[in-house]
């Protein structure tokens, strides 16, 4: 049966959507999806085409990796609109996208974590205590399943579904890959309640979808700061409504003063260890900070993308330059 959304659409998205990780495809994998855009092969022909890739030719860069498995799998779940509204669609979907990429694909994390954001200034959201994230899951998906959108204005419902999509994504379920899991999930959710969500918002603003979400949920009363939804409203007016509202990072940024007696970012501590040592390893950046290797490559991706370090020679005999 022919699909009913465009092949454009579908892995510009899953594409799209690899840059709230601060992940890049392999030209490789840009060059077989354009395949797929102009009709040539299906995704399930891209699929086994990226697999027999990397099976034969080990990855030097396992996000490379990470991220053309992904873009494709998220093509695969949002082209067809099979879907049910529980937390079990929502494990499902994190299984799908990751298994064979993390080793707890469609499991709840164990343990509680921070994220330093560049958007908060170094800080965290404070995200689900692991203890009751099912609980917290199952809670919130009452609540949605029983909310009267009638009689609602347009504006109100984007504001509801605005609430819905921020409290997701804060108890963050799990341990890497919430914001992906999380974006497919509510497209899959919007098409259920009417919605066509077929334009290129996910696409070209998936950066700026996990910052809205994470301004949505921070809140430092002692400086003023408050949650902000508004930036995520923003979004989902130009997702849903086609408006052209202007989506831009810098202006999610807030500036926290140091007076507080916190430890240096984590992002400052590396940019000092690669100028003591261009030719560092991701894994003695890991070391000497403390982190996860995988920690360290989140990180030198968000320097990457903000243009504040560059990669020359590649990676195995290359060095890194502070711009």
């Amino acid at each position: 049966m022919e699909n009913k959304y465009s092949n454009k659409y579908l892995i510009e998205t899953g594409i799209g959507l690899q840059d709230v990780d601060g992940l890049k495809n392999s030209t490789y994998f840009l060059s077989q999806a354009d395949r797929y855009v102009k009709g040539e092969i299906s995704l399930d022909e891209l699929d086994k085409i990226i697999s027999s890739y990397y099976e034969n030719k080990p990855s030097e860069d396992e996000r490379t990796e990470e991220a053309d498995i992904v873009s494709n799998r998220i093509a695969q779940i949002i082209s067809d609109d099979s879907f049910t509204f529980t937390v079990g669609q929502l494990v499902s979907f994190h299984k799908q996208l990751f298994e064979g990429v993390f080793g707890h694909a469609g499991k709840l994390r164990d343990y509680n974590f921070i994220k330093k954001e560049w958007v908060l200034d170094g800080r965290s959201v404070i995200y689900g205590d692991y203890h009751e994230l099912r609980n917290t899951l199952e809670y919130d998906f009452e609540t949605e399943r029983n909310f009267k959108y009638a009689d609602l204005s347009e504006d109100k419902v984007i504001e509801h579904l605005a609430t819905f999509v921020s409290n997701l994504w804060q108890i963050h379920a799990f341990q890497e890959g919430n914001t992906r899991t999380t974006a497919v999930f509510f497209i899959k959710y919007l098409r259920s309640l009417g919605y066509d969500v077929t334009n290129d918002v996910f696409a070209k603003n998936a950066w700026f979808f996990r910052n809205a979400l994470v301004r949505a949920n921070f809140k430092f009363i002692r400086k003023g700061i408050y949650a902000d939804k508004n930036y995520i409203i923003m979004f989902l007016r130009n997702l849903l409504l086609n408006e052209h509202n202007i989506l831009r990072n810098r202006d999610l940024c807030i500036s926290i003063d140091s007076n507080d007696n916190e430890t240096t970012p984590r992002e400052t501590r590396v940019l000092e260890l690669i100028k003591a040592n261009p030719r560092i390893s991701i894994d003695e950046l890991a070391s000497r900070i403390g982190v996860s290797p995988r920690t360290i490559d989140s990180v030198i991706a968000l320097l990457s993308k903000e243009n504040k370090i560059k990669r020359i020679n590649g990676k195995r005999f290359g060095h890194w330059e502070i711009l």
